[in-house]
Protein backbone atom coordinates (compact mmCIF):
# COMPACT_ATOMS: atom_id res chain seq x y z
CA UNK A 1 0.00 0.00 0.00
CA UNK A 2 1.18 3.31 -1.03
CA UNK A 3 2.23 6.09 1.91
CA UNK A 4 1.02 8.82 2.40
CA UNK A 5 3.97 10.96 0.94
CA UNK A 6 2.68 11.66 -2.47
CA UNK A 7 4.12 14.63 -4.24
CA UNK A 8 0.49 15.61 -4.90
CA UNK A 9 0.45 19.67 -3.92
CA UNK A 10 -1.23 19.68 -0.42
CA UNK A 11 -4.63 22.04 -0.40
CA UNK A 12 -5.61 24.57 2.47
CA UNK A 13 -6.68 23.09 5.32
CA UNK A 14 -10.01 21.32 5.43
CA UNK A 15 -10.20 21.74 1.57
CA UNK A 16 -10.14 19.56 -1.12
CA UNK A 17 -10.15 19.79 -4.88
CA UNK A 18 -14.36 19.67 -6.45
CA UNK A 19 -13.25 16.26 -8.70
CA UNK A 20 -12.21 14.41 -5.88
CA UNK A 21 -15.03 13.50 -4.33
CA UNK A 22 -17.97 12.25 -5.99
CA UNK A 23 -21.90 11.23 -4.58
CA UNK A 24 -21.38 7.58 -4.11
CA UNK A 25 -23.90 4.93 -6.23
CA UNK A 26 -26.97 3.80 -4.43
CA UNK A 27 -25.93 0.09 -3.16
CA UNK A 28 -22.77 0.33 -1.98
CA UNK A 29 -22.47 3.78 -0.46
CA UNK A 30 -19.83 2.25 2.91
CA UNK A 31 -17.48 0.38 0.44
CA UNK A 32 -17.26 3.68 -1.77
CA UNK A 33 -17.72 6.22 0.35
CA UNK A 34 -14.55 4.46 2.03
CA UNK A 35 -12.84 3.80 -1.51
CA UNK A 36 -12.98 7.13 -2.28
CA UNK A 37 -11.53 8.71 1.26
CA UNK A 38 -8.61 5.96 1.14
CA UNK A 39 -8.14 7.83 -2.33
CA UNK A 40 -7.54 11.26 -1.14
CA UNK A 41 -5.04 9.55 1.71
CA UNK A 42 -3.12 8.13 -0.85
CA UNK A 43 -2.89 10.76 -3.01
CA UNK A 44 -1.30 13.03 -0.32
CA UNK A 45 -3.96 15.96 -0.31
CA UNK A 46 -4.03 16.15 2.99
CA UNK A 47 -0.92 16.32 4.60
CA UNK A 48 0.04 14.08 7.66
CA UNK A 49 -0.96 16.38 10.13
CA UNK A 50 -3.48 18.02 8.35
CA UNK A 51 -7.21 17.79 8.90
CA UNK A 52 -10.15 16.50 6.34
CA UNK A 53 -12.91 18.49 5.55
CA UNK A 54 -15.97 18.66 8.65
CA UNK A 55 -18.29 15.25 8.65
CA UNK A 56 -21.39 17.55 7.01
CA UNK A 57 -19.07 18.41 4.19
CA UNK A 58 -18.01 14.98 3.52
CA UNK A 59 -21.50 13.25 3.68
CA UNK A 60 -22.76 15.87 1.34
CA UNK A 61 -20.28 15.15 -1.55
CA UNK A 62 -20.33 11.69 -0.67
CA UNK A 63 -23.85 11.37 -0.92
CA UNK A 64 -24.27 9.65 1.80
CA UNK A 65 -25.60 10.13 5.63
CA UNK A 66 -23.39 10.91 8.61
CA UNK A 67 -23.89 7.72 10.10
CA UNK A 68 -22.22 6.11 7.20
CA UNK A 69 -19.41 8.92 6.82
CA UNK A 70 -18.76 7.44 10.93
CA UNK A 71 -18.56 4.17 10.52
CA UNK A 72 -15.99 4.94 7.41
CA UNK A 73 -14.02 7.53 9.66
CA UNK A 74 -13.99 4.53 12.30
CA UNK A 75 -12.69 2.14 9.69
CA UNK A 76 -9.39 4.61 8.33
CA UNK A 77 -9.00 5.31 12.70
CA UNK A 78 -8.90 1.38 13.11
CA UNK A 79 -6.30 1.21 10.44
CA UNK A 80 -4.03 3.91 12.22
CA UNK A 81 -4.60 6.02 9.10
CA UNK A 82 -6.42 9.16 10.45
CA UNK A 83 -7.32 10.46 14.43
CA UNK A 84 -10.08 11.92 16.13
CA UNK A 85 -10.35 14.89 17.92
CA UNK A 86 -12.58 16.65 19.68
CA UNK A 87 -13.28 20.55 20.75
CA UNK A 88 -13.39 23.52 18.87
CA UNK A 89 -10.14 22.68 17.24
CA UNK A 90 -11.58 19.01 16.46
CA UNK A 91 -11.96 16.92 13.74
CA UNK A 92 -10.55 13.86 11.88
CA UNK A 93 -6.67 14.29 11.44
CA UNK A 94 -4.18 12.56 9.29
CA UNK A 95 -1.98 10.91 11.03
CA UNK A 96 2.06 10.70 10.55
CA UNK A 97 3.38 7.80 8.12
CA UNK A 98 3.23 4.54 9.64
CA UNK A 99 6.41 3.79 11.73
CA UNK A 100 8.49 0.74 10.78
CA UNK A 101 6.09 -2.16 12.10
CA UNK A 102 3.42 -0.99 9.76
CA UNK A 103 6.22 -0.44 6.55
CA UNK A 104 7.22 -3.99 7.19
CA UNK A 105 3.60 -4.91 6.25
CA UNK A 106 3.07 -2.48 3.50
CA UNK A 107 6.60 -4.39 2.15
CA UNK A 108 5.05 -7.55 2.48
CA UNK A 109 1.84 -6.43 1.33
CA UNK A 110 3.57 -5.08 -1.87
CA UNK A 111 5.58 -8.22 -2.08
CA UNK A 112 2.31 -9.91 -2.66
CA UNK A 113 0.60 -8.11 -4.94
CA UNK A 114 3.68 -7.85 -7.32
CA UNK A 115 2.30 -9.36 -10.58
CA UNK A 116 -1.06 -9.44 -9.80
CA UNK A 117 -3.12 -7.85 -12.17
CA UNK A 118 -5.79 -6.62 -9.22
CA UNK A 119 -8.37 -4.83 -12.21
CA UNK A 120 -8.36 -8.27 -14.32
CA UNK A 121 -9.08 -10.55 -11.40
CA UNK A 122 -12.17 -7.86 -9.94
CA UNK A 123 -13.92 -7.91 -13.89
CA UNK A 124 -13.36 -11.89 -14.74
CA UNK A 125 -15.01 -12.27 -10.88
CA UNK A 126 -17.98 -10.17 -11.81
CA UNK A 127 -18.39 -11.65 -15.63
CA UNK A 128 -18.35 -15.15 -14.26
CA UNK A 129 -20.57 -14.41 -10.87
CA UNK A 130 -22.89 -12.72 -12.46
CA UNK A 131 -23.36 -15.45 -15.26
CA UNK A 132 -23.42 -18.22 -12.91
CA UNK A 133 -26.29 -16.52 -10.91
CA UNK A 134 -27.88 -15.73 -14.37
CA UNK A 135 -27.65 -19.44 -15.37
CA UNK A 136 -28.58 -21.03 -12.18
CA UNK A 137 -31.83 -18.51 -12.37
CA UNK A 138 -32.58 -19.57 -15.81
CA UNK A 139 -32.72 -23.27 -14.61
CA UNK A 140 -35.99 -25.43 -14.50
CA UNK A 141 -36.75 -25.60 -9.94
CA UNK A 142 -34.98 -28.70 -8.47
CA UNK A 143 -35.23 -29.25 -4.77
CA UNK A 144 -31.29 -30.39 -3.82
CA UNK A 145 -30.24 -27.24 -5.50
CA UNK A 146 -32.62 -25.57 -3.71
CA UNK A 147 -31.65 -27.17 -0.54
CA UNK A 148 -27.49 -27.00 -1.49
CA UNK A 149 -28.33 -22.89 -1.72
CA UNK A 150 -30.21 -22.39 1.44
CA UNK A 151 -27.50 -23.90 3.47
CA UNK A 152 -24.85 -22.27 2.13
CA UNK A 153 -26.67 -18.69 2.70
CA UNK A 154 -27.35 -20.66 6.21
CA UNK A 155 -23.67 -20.94 6.73
CA UNK A 156 -22.41 -17.59 5.90
CA UNK A 157 -25.04 -16.26 8.09
CA UNK A 158 -23.95 -18.72 11.34
CA UNK A 159 -20.36 -18.22 10.63
CA UNK A 160 -18.05 -16.54 13.75
CA UNK A 161 -15.97 -13.56 12.01
CA UNK A 162 -12.88 -16.28 11.89
CA UNK A 163 -14.86 -18.58 9.28
CA UNK A 164 -16.77 -16.27 7.47
CA UNK A 165 -14.42 -15.92 3.93
CA UNK A 166 -14.37 -19.79 4.11
CA UNK A 167 -17.98 -19.97 4.07
CA UNK A 168 -18.50 -17.06 1.34
CA UNK A 169 -16.59 -18.93 -0.70
CA UNK A 170 -18.39 -21.97 -0.53
CA UNK A 171 -21.74 -19.88 -1.57
CA UNK A 172 -20.15 -18.41 -4.60
CA UNK A 173 -18.43 -21.92 -5.68
CA UNK A 174 -22.00 -23.48 -5.37
CA UNK A 175 -23.34 -20.89 -7.47
CA UNK A 176 -20.99 -21.75 -10.24
CA UNK A 177 -20.86 -25.15 -9.95
CA UNK A 178 -24.69 -25.22 -9.97
CA UNK A 179 -24.32 -23.00 -12.96
CA UNK A 180 -24.38 -26.41 -15.37
CA UNK A 181 -20.80 -25.33 -16.71
CA UNK A 182 -18.01 -27.24 -15.61
CA UNK A 183 -15.76 -24.81 -17.29
CA UNK A 184 -17.09 -21.57 -15.81
CA UNK A 185 -17.26 -23.59 -12.39
CA UNK A 186 -13.39 -24.40 -12.99
CA UNK A 187 -12.64 -20.85 -13.88
CA UNK A 188 -14.21 -19.33 -10.67
CA UNK A 189 -12.26 -21.45 -8.37
CA UNK A 190 -9.12 -20.05 -9.79
CA UNK A 191 -10.19 -16.37 -9.81
CA UNK A 192 -11.98 -17.03 -6.42
CA UNK A 193 -8.35 -18.21 -5.42
CA UNK A 194 -6.57 -15.21 -6.44
CA UNK A 195 -9.74 -12.74 -5.37
CA UNK A 196 -9.31 -14.21 -1.50
CA UNK A 197 -5.69 -13.80 -1.81
CA UNK A 198 -5.93 -10.14 -2.21
CA UNK A 199 -8.79 -9.92 0.26
CA UNK A 200 -6.26 -11.54 2.93
CA UNK A 201 -4.11 -8.05 2.47
CA UNK A 202 -7.38 -6.11 3.88
CA UNK A 203 -9.17 -5.84 7.06
CA UNK A 204 -12.58 -7.68 7.37
CA UNK A 205 -15.08 -4.88 8.18
CA UNK A 206 -18.31 -5.49 10.06
CA UNK A 207 -20.11 -3.15 7.96
CA UNK A 208 -18.86 -4.43 4.46
CA UNK A 209 -19.94 -7.94 5.86
CA UNK A 210 -23.32 -7.28 7.35
CA UNK A 211 -24.36 -5.49 3.76
CA UNK A 212 -22.64 -9.01 1.62
CA UNK A 213 -24.86 -11.35 3.75
CA UNK A 214 -28.58 -8.26 2.57
CA UNK A 215 -26.63 -9.37 -0.79
CA UNK A 216 -26.14 -12.60 -0.50
CA UNK A 217 -29.48 -13.52 0.69
CA UNK A 218 -31.44 -10.95 -2.27
CA UNK A 219 -28.93 -13.29 -4.71
CA UNK A 220 -30.14 -16.38 -3.46
CA UNK A 221 -33.81 -15.24 -3.43
CA UNK A 222 -33.50 -14.38 -6.90
CA UNK A 223 -31.94 -17.04 -8.51
CA UNK A 224 -34.30 -19.55 -6.27
CA UNK A 225 -37.35 -17.09 -8.06
CA UNK A 226 -36.17 -17.82 -10.93
CA UNK A 227 -35.78 -13.78 -11.66
CA UNK A 228 -32.21 -13.86 -14.28
CA UNK A 229 -32.09 -10.35 -14.68
CA UNK A 230 -32.62 -9.83 -10.91
CA UNK A 231 -29.55 -12.15 -10.00
CA UNK A 232 -27.38 -10.85 -12.51
CA UNK A 233 -27.84 -7.89 -11.52
CA UNK A 234 -27.52 -8.12 -7.79
CA UNK A 235 -24.41 -10.43 -8.57
CA UNK A 236 -22.89 -7.20 -10.35
CA UNK A 237 -23.57 -5.35 -7.46
CA UNK A 238 -22.24 -7.28 -5.14
CA UNK A 239 -19.02 -7.80 -6.75
CA UNK A 240 -18.88 -3.96 -7.34
CA UNK A 241 -19.03 -3.60 -3.09
CA UNK A 242 -15.81 -5.45 -2.87
CA UNK A 243 -14.12 -4.14 -6.06
CA UNK A 244 -14.74 -0.52 -3.91
CA UNK A 245 -12.75 -1.82 -0.99
CA UNK A 246 -10.01 -3.56 -2.94
CA UNK A 247 -9.34 -0.75 -5.06
CA UNK A 248 -9.72 1.44 -2.03
CA UNK A 249 -7.06 -0.62 0.35
CA UNK A 250 -4.74 -1.66 -2.52
CA UNK A 251 -4.24 0.46 -6.05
Amino acid sequence: MDDFSSAAAPVPPGALPPGVLRPVRAGNGFEEALEQILRVLRLGLVPPGGRLPAERELAERLGVSRVTLREVLKVLQDEGLVASRRGRYGGTFVRERPGPGREAVHGELRRRLAGVDVEDVLRLREVLESGAAGLCAADPPDPARTARLRAALAATQEAPLADYRRADTALHLALAELSGSPSLAAQYAAVRAELNALLDCIPLLVRNLAHSQEQHAALVAAVLAGDADAAREIAREHCAGTAALLRGFLT
